[in-house]
């Protein structure tokens, strides 16, 4: 395929010229996109080092601590598809603007909260506005860079950002919480969206010619948040009241009841919320699955590794924070060095196989952790292990999110890549703690009569706990890589690869796979 030529000078909006050619200032856009995504992703792990504090200062039960992270993560998974599809309707600038907007609003009124309930609402609009941020960005970022070599720069950038985003929350929120206020965890998104939302709105440039105008699906959205709030509520649940918890298990046969409602809907409406062909497709299918699977892996080991070092071996939330940075380094590294340079020369299973089996390895060694175990000599290499390997199977699985898409499909199908990342990570949070614990009290229960020291104990069985749950996290991640290895068959960009269309020409940007996140 012949490298696209620059932007002719003065070409309209929405020409057919204007949407085969490079918007001149997509590099721009891509500083202001990128920003919003940082503040999205890292809002999910911010207010965690931040929570103790606040629900001190707001006395907030123990019983609805967990509704401070519940409500955002409800809004925000249930609202996703729905989401894409605004972005698609009314375009993806505007949806853009309005969601950073709404979020520095809803960001406001939590570092403000003065209670409970003030707090909690804070927090689902802060989810309801990121379901519309989150593909938004995503989706422009997939019809502004139409280049192959340009679009595995741009998003092996974005990539890195999307990856390292929530332990860069860990590091600012507990700064912020120990130098500054809890409160700061939400002023501190303000700055973000108003620089974000400026930017955007003098840069971006969106072709007219990507829209979808046709009606809104509402039984569609109606079934599909629905089923996906049932679901993340129902793994929420779980942790905390248990498997065979009476609502916890109406929740997931009421998910599975609206979700097959949901699919039967979209075979038999005009204008579906969820074109099915999006998810379908055995390459958009494989990265859906095994991104889903391998942020399992990941939002559980954010949660073990925060709490031994804080709890175990006593680090300060900012020592903690600044502890998970070689995770970060590697993500970098692994999707702007290795995804980027390799992105446009061999298959993205070739990378993302690979990749996730690296991360496999890193959190192996993890499963060696003991009370006593040195930083420099085991958590380190293994983050850096797991930062490579995630950064390098990142880049290309999010190439393929929108492999063969029509412009028009391009929100629904960013959509559904955020959407099985936050279904992940609910999962991961709740299926990996609960393991985590239930390993905790077997071995606290088995050793309790015999032991001399019962704070000794108290850290040997939690370790213990954690380990047993990063096993579960190592056979995750070598399902990832299955999945990748398996159902992905997409040839390198520009390669002919399947799916595309012969007759695509010059305008093959609209088929080839969209290196997005």
């Amino acid at each position: 395929m012949s490298k696209t030529p620059g932007t002719t000078p003065g070409t309209a909006p929405g020409t057919a010229k204007d949407t085969a050619l490079p918007d001149p200032r997509r590099w721009k856009a891509l500083v202001f996109i990128a920003l919003a995504q940082l503040m999205v992703v890292l809002d999910a792990t911010i207010v965690n080092i931040a929570l103790p504090t606040a629900q001190r200062d707001l006395g907030i039960s123990d019983g609805n601590r967990q509704w401070v992270i519940t409500a955002y993560a409800l809004a925000f998974g249930g609202l996703l598809l729905f989401g894409g599809r605004i972005a698609d309707l009314w375009g993806r600038k505007r949806t853009f603007v309005v969601g950073l907007i709404g979020f520095a609003a809803a960001s406001a009124l939590g570092g403000a909260a003065t209670g409970q309930a003030m707090m909690l609402g804070a927090r689902g609009l802060q989810g309801v506005f990121g379901a519309l941020l989150a593909p938004a960005a995503l989706s422009l970022l997939a019809v502004m860079f139409t280049d192959v070599k340009e679009r595995a720069k741009a998003f092996g950038i974005y990539g890195a950002i999307a990856g390292g985003g929530g332990a860069v929350g860990l590091i600012l929120g507990g700064f912020l919480t120990e130098y500054l206020n809890w409160r700061w965890t939400f002023y501190v998104n303000i700055p973000f969206a108003v620089i974000a939302a400026i930017g955007a709105y003098l840069v971006i440039r969106e072709p007219e010619s990507a829209r979808n105008r046709s009606s809104l699906d509402v039984p569609g959205v109606v079934l599909s948040t629905l089923g996906l709030v049932a679901l993340v509520y129902g793994f929420t649940r779980a942790e905390s009241a248990g498997w065979t918890d009476g609502l916890t298990v109406a929740m997931f046969i009421a998910s599975v009841v609206l979700l097959a409602a949901f699919v039967v809907t979209e075979t038999k409406v005009k204008s579906p919320l969820l074109p099915l062909r999006v998810v379908t497709d055995r390459n958009r299918g494989g990265v859906y699955l095994s991104l889903g699977l391998a942020v399992i892996a990941m939002f559980g080991l954010f949660l073990f590794l925060t709490f031994y070092l804080q709890v175990v071996k006593g680090y300060s939330p900012v020592k903690t924070g600044f502890a998970f940075l070689p995770m970060i380094v590697g993500m970098v590294v692994g999707s702007t060095q290795i995804g980027t340079r390799l992105m446009t020369r061999v298959p993205p299973r070739m990378l993302m196989g690979p990749g996730f089996l690296v991360a496999a390895v890193g959190m192996l060694l993890l499963t060696q952790l003991e009370i006593g175990s040195s930083y420099a000599g085991l958590i380190l290499p293994a983050q850096l292990l797991l930062g490579l390997g995630m950064g390098t199977a990142f880049m290309p699985a999010m190439s393929l999110s929108t492999y063969g898409v029509e412009p028009t499909d391009a929100g629904v199908a960013s959509a559904m890549v955020n959407t099985s990342q936050q279904v992940g990570g609910a999962i991961g949070t709740a299926l990996l703690n609960t393991i985590a614990a239930s390993a905790t009290t077997s071995y606290i229960a088995a050793r309790a009569a015999t032991a001399n020291d019962p704070r000794l104990l108290e850290f040997q069985g939690m370790v213990h706990g954690f380990t047993s749950a990063i096993w579960w996290a190592v056979g995750i991640l070598v399902g990832s890589t299955v999945i990748a290895v398996v159902l992905v068959n997409a040839g390198r960009p520009g390669a002919g690869e399947p799916g595309a269309s012969s007759e695509d020409g010059e305008h093959a940007e609209t088929k080839i796979p969209v290196v997005v996140h």
